[in-house]
């Protein structure tokens, strides 16, 4: 059997950093589950700029899709796309394509391939609930949303010192609405979920609890 740990939670609560981190101590696969929309955003992009595609155009794409994660780098078709991928026009594709039933089904398998040993670790938002619901440890990561907005104003700060703490703080509270709202996969957990509050925990604190639930 592989191992697998699934990390959901709503934005900015850290689980991408968390779950890379273990990976790396553990020598797991890692797998970034919104990556993967992103990297089809992108693919539609170099393939069909400017084209309306049907949903059927759109998951015949999807087999064409070679994506591997190395040293922290994102690969499509073997070619690093780590930085395209932040493009602000293929996120937008990303919300909308992750939005489509047929999308997400397609997308299911695709994901669970990336199971393979000594094990995986994986984060997203409804990799426990959905993906990988009989993961050996799932985990529901979260923290306040000034904790998360705080987080994620400081991390913004590198680029762009013109952003305001209150417009961050608004956009984690419209994406936690939309996450929660949406009717395909939307952001829950359930009792077999190990639910970890980090608004107080540092990095560290964080994984050892991780690795902690994992170990018993």
């Amino acid at each position: 059997m592989i191992p697998i740990i699934t990390i959901d939670g709503p934005a900015s609560s850290g689980k991408g950093t968390i779950a890379r981190k273990i990976a790396e101590k553990l020598g797991f696969h890692y797998l970034e589950s919104g990556a993967i929309y992103r990297a089809l955003g992108l693919w539609v992009l170099k393939n069909a700029a400017g084209n309306e595609l049907s949903n059927d155009e759109l998951v015949g794409l999807i087999d064409e899709m070679n994506l591997s994660f190395k040293n922290g780098n994102v690969y499509l078709n073997e070619q690093d796309v780590t930085n395209e991928l932040r493009n602000e026009q293929v996120g937008m594709l990303a919300s909308k394509y992750s939005a489509i039933p047929e999308v997400r089904q397609k997308l299911l398998q695709f994901q669970r391939d990336f199971a393979k040993l000594p094990g995986l670790i994986t984060d997203g938002r409804d990799m426990g609930s959905v993906v990988f619901p009989n993961a050996n440890l799932k985990v529901f990561l979260t923290a306040s949303a000034e904790k998360r907005a705080q987080r994620r104003f400081e991390q913004l700060q590198g680029t762009d010192k013109s952003v305001k703490i209150y417009d961050v703080l608004q956009d984690i509270l419209k994406r936690d609405e939309a996450d929660s709202k949406r009717e395909t996969a939307p952001l829950t957990y359930d009792a077999s979920f190990k639910l970890l509050d980090n608004s107080n925990l540092s990095i560290e604190e964080t994984i050892g609890q991780v690795l902690d639930w994992f170990k018993k």
